[in-house]
C-alpha cells in the first residue's frame, strides 16, 4: 500500500449527523466509503452521494426541510461563509439559503488527513522558501497544505502558525485535528478579516513559517507581501489554475510580482525585438515556488516563479518540470516544454492583421499582398514544375536556408511564423551573418544606418506593417515561394486597405484604454464609436487582459466602455 493512502476522516462522526436511512444507504452500498467525496441534500430532492468517480442517489424519498433542521443541530454554526463543521474533524458543512435566510440545502464534504502526499514536492518544502499552490477544486490543494504544516511542525521542528479561515484546515472546534500534527491554528472570525489575522500572526506569535489556505482578495495578497518581505516562510493555496491565469489576475497577480505595462525607447525596442508598449513584472513575487496540482500524484512545478513569469511574458518557455508518483511511489521529474503562445503584452492586435512589402537593394517595393483577419494563411508549397504537392515542405525541395535578421521585429513570433510554415530558416543576432533582414516600417522609414548598410552589401529588406505572426508569414510565404491554397473571399473580416486602417487604429485606440484602465491612470475609458465588427474586436481584447467591457449608446453612436 503506498504511502498516500494512509488517511483519516473520522467518517463515523460525519454519517452519524445524517438522517438514518441516508446513512444505511451508504454503509451498505457497493462503494467504498473510503471514496465518498460528498453527500448532498437539497429541499424536494432526492439525497446524493458523490464518490471520486461516479454519483448516486442514496434514497427514493425527498429530503424535508425536518432532515434537514435535525443535520444542523448536530454540527458547528455555520459562520459568515456559510460553512460548518463537525468538533475534531475535517469534514465541512455548506449551507444554500433562501431569500430569508432559511437553509434549504447542504453539501457535506468529507474531510481527510492524507499522510503521505507531500512527498512529491518536499524538497521544496525543506528550502523554506516561500510555495504558492494552485489548483481546481477536489484536486487536493487543502489536502496538501496541511500535510505540509504537519512536516514542518512536527519533522522539520519548525515554527509554524495556520491561518485557519473556514477551518477546513484544522478541523471545526478550538482543538485541532491531530493532521496539522504540532502546528498552531489561529481561527478567524469572518473571511473578511483574514487579511488581518495574517498580518498578527507574524506579529505576535514569532513563526517561522505562515500556512494560509485560499488567498482570494487584494487585501490578502498584500498582506502575503509583506510576510514575505519579513523574511517568513509562507505557504498557501490561490484560486487560478495555472501560472499564466494567475498573472493577468488583477486581484491577485501581485502573488507572483505584479505586471505593468511599460513603454520602451526606440533603441530598447529594437533591441529586445518589440513593440515600444510592453509587459514587465513589477515587483519580485510573494511566492518564490509555484505548483499546479492535477491530483496528488502529479504536478507541474515553477521552482523560480520570478523567471518563469519574465519568460511568458516574453513568449518564451518557462522553466517548470512536471512531477509524478509511480505504481511504486517513486517520484519522477521531467523538463516541461510548453506550447509558446505570443506573452501577453499590448502589442497582440487580432484584428488587423495584412501583408508587408519586399524591398529589393535598390529601394524598390514590390507588395507581397495583403490578407486581413485573425488566422493565419494555410499555405501549400508550389515547385519548379510539375503538379504542386501540398505534403513537402520547402527544405524537401531543396530551398537553401535563410538566416533571418529581425530589426525591431519580435524573434519568438517570427520562430512560430518559421515553425508553422516549416521552412528553412533560422533567425541570426548579427546582421553581417543575415541573409536577409526583416523590419518594421516606421524603422525602415527612420533611414536606420543599420538597414542602410544592409541594403548597400545586397542583403534583402523586408518591410512589415504590423509585428504579427500574420504578416511575418505572408512575407516568408513570398521568400520560399509558397502561396495561398484559399482566396481571401473566405475571410470574414473586412477586406479593404482603409477598413483595414480603422482596424488598426481602433485596436490601438483600445490598447491604450487597457494600459491607463490596468495602471490605475483611469478608472473607465469609452472608446470612440465603431462597427459592431470592431467593437468585438475590443471586447476580446479587455476579456483577454480580465477587465471589464460593455457597448454603450445607439448603433450609430454605439462604442464600447473598458473598466475593472
Amino acid at each position: 500500500m503506498l504511502e498516500r493512502r494512509a488517511f483519516t476522516n473520522d467518517i463515523e462522526l460525519l454519517l452519524n449527523a445524517l438522517p438514518t436511512h441516508i446513512t444505511a444507504s451508504i454503509l451498505n452500498g457497493e462503494d467504498e466509503p473510503a471514496d465518498l467525496l460528498e453527500i448532498v441534500m437539497d429541499l424536494g430532492r432526492l439525497p446524493e452521494a458523490r464518490y471520486r468517480d461516479k454519483e448516486r442517489f442514496l434514497s427514493d424519498r425527498e429530503v424535508t426541510l425536518e432532515e434537514i433542521t435535525a443535520v444542523i443541530a448536530q454540527i458547528g454554526a455555520f459562520g459568515e461563509d456559510n460553512r460548518a463543521g463537525i468538533p475534531r474533524t475535517l469534514h465541512r458543512i455548506s449551507a444554500i439559503r433562501n431569500r430569508k435566510g432559511v437553509v434549504i440545502g447542504l453539501t457535506c464534504r468529507v474531510g481527510r488527513a492524507v499522510y503521505g502526499t507531500v512527498t512529491i514536492i518536499r524538497d521544496l518544502v525543506e528550502t523554506g522558501k516561500s510555495i504558492l499552490l494552485l489548483g481546481k477544486p477536489g484536486t487536493g490543494k487543502t489536502t496538501l497544505l496541511r500535510e505540509t504544516a504537519r512536516v514542518l511542525a512536527e519533522e522539520l521542528r519548525k515554527r509554524v502558525v495556520i491561518v485557519d479561515t473556514s477551518n477546513e484546515i484544522a478541523g471545526d472546534g478550538d482543538i485541532p485535528h491531530p493532521g496539522i500534527g504540532r502546528a498552531r491554528r489561529m481561527q478567524v472570525p469572518r473571511p473578511a478579516e483574514q487579511h488581518g489575522v495574517m498580518i498578527e500572526a507574524v506579529e505576535n506569535h514569532m513563526p517561522e513559517v505562515i500556512v494560509i489556505d485560499e488567498i482570494g482578495t487584494e487585501l490578502e495578497a498584500m498582506a502575503a507581501r509583506t510576510i514575505a518581505e519579513r523574511g517568513v516562510q509562507l505557504v498557501g493555496t490561490a484560486h487560478g489554475n495555472t501560472l499564466d491565469n494567475l498573472m493577468v489576475n488583477p486581484t491577485l497577480s501581485d502573488l507572483v510580482g505584479g505586471i505593468q505595462a511599460v513603454t520602451l525607447g526606440d533603441e530598447e525596442a529594437r533591441r529586445r525585438g518589440t513593440q515600444k508598449t510592453v509587459l514587465e513584472r513589477k515587483a519580485p513575487p510573494s511566492f518564490a515556488v509555484l505548483v499546479e496540482i492535477q491530483s496528488w500524484d502529479q504536478v507541474t512545478v515553477y521552482d523560480d516563479v520570478a523567471a518563469a513569469v519574465d519568460a511568458i511574458l516574453r513568449g518564451e518557455n518557462p522553466p517548470a518540470e512536471a512531477r509524478s508518483r509511480d505504481a511504486e511511489g517513486q517520484v519522477v521529474a521531467v523538463p516541461v516544454v510548453r506550447e509558446v503562445v505570443d506573452a501577453p503584452a499590448l502589442g497582440r492586435r487580432p484584428g488587423s492583421q495584412r501583408g508587408g512589402e519586399r524591398l529589393n537593394p535598390r529601394g524598390g517595393a514590390a507588395r507581397a499582398g495583403e490578407l486581413m483577419g485573425t488566422a493565419g494563411p494555410r499555405l501549400r508549397e508550389r515547385p519548379s514544375g510539375g503538379a504542386s504537392n501540398g505534403n513537402q515542405s520547402a527544405a524537401q525541395l531543396g530551398v537553401p536556408t535563410q538566416r533571418i535578421f529581425p530589426f525591431g521585429v519580435s524573434r519568438n513570433r517570427l520562430e512560430a511564423a518559421i515553425e508553422r510554415l516549416r521552412v528553412p530558416a533560422v533567425i541570426v543576432r548579427d546582421m553581417q551573418d543575415a541573409t536577409l533582414v526583416m523590419t518594421l516600417k516606421n524603422y525602415y522609414r527612420q533611414s536606420a544606418q543599420r538597414l542602410r548598410q544592409a541594403e548597400e552589401q545586397g542583403v534583402p529588406v523586408y518591410v512589415l506593417r504590423n509585428n504579427t505572426v500574420t504578416q511575418m508569414e505572408r512575407q516568408l510565404a513570398h521568400v520560399f515561394n509558397l502561396h495561398d491554397h484559399e482566396t481571401d473571399e473566405t475571410l470574414s473580416a473586412p477586406q479593404r486597405n482603409d477598413e483595414g486602417d480603422v482596424v488598426e487604429e481602433a485596436l490601438l485606440e483600445v490598447e491604450s484604454a487597457i494600459t491607463q484602465v490596468m495602471n490605475g491612470e483611469r478608472a473607465a475609458v469609452e472608446l470612440a464609436p465603431r462597427s459592431s465588427y470592431i467593437r468585438k474586436l475590443q471586447h476580446q481584447m479587455a476579456d483577454r487582459y480580465n477587465l471589464h467591457s460593455e457597448s454603450r449608446g445607439e448603433e450609430a453612436n454605439r462604442r464600447v466602455k473598458i473598466f475593472r
